[in-house]
């Protein structure tokens, strides 16, 4: 299981969203960046009691809507996660960074 946290190799997990989601490489490394300060912040191990992997990231932003493109994926996912947990909204792309909007 590969934990994001500062060791892990932030090219890889872009790869992965790239290929998953055949994103923007701009935007890849947007959410790359979230993911892991999400990862660092510690909130989602103290949430849901396991550190945020790479699958865990590719898994929920798979189960958006299929029209989302990947920032607007990553912050229905956030979102979701703001809801039921709070603190979450934080780590949200911002609109203006999306240039897929």
């Amino acid at each position: 299981m590969r934990i994001l946290h500062a060791s892990v190799d932030r090219t890889e997990l872009e790869r992965e969203l790239r290929d998953a989601f055949d994103a923007d490489p701009d935007i890849v490394t947007v959410v790359a960046r979230q993911a892991r300060d999400l990862s660092e912040s510690d909130q989602f191990v103290t949430d849901f009691g396991a550190e945020l992997t790479v699958a865990d990231v590719i898994d929920n932003l798979a189960d958006a809507p299929e029209e989302y493109q990947l920032a607007e994926r990553w912050n229905w996912w956030l979102g979701a996660l703001d809801l039921s947990h709070g603190g979450y909204a934080r780590f949200s792309v911002r609109q203006d960074i999306d240039k897929t909007s």
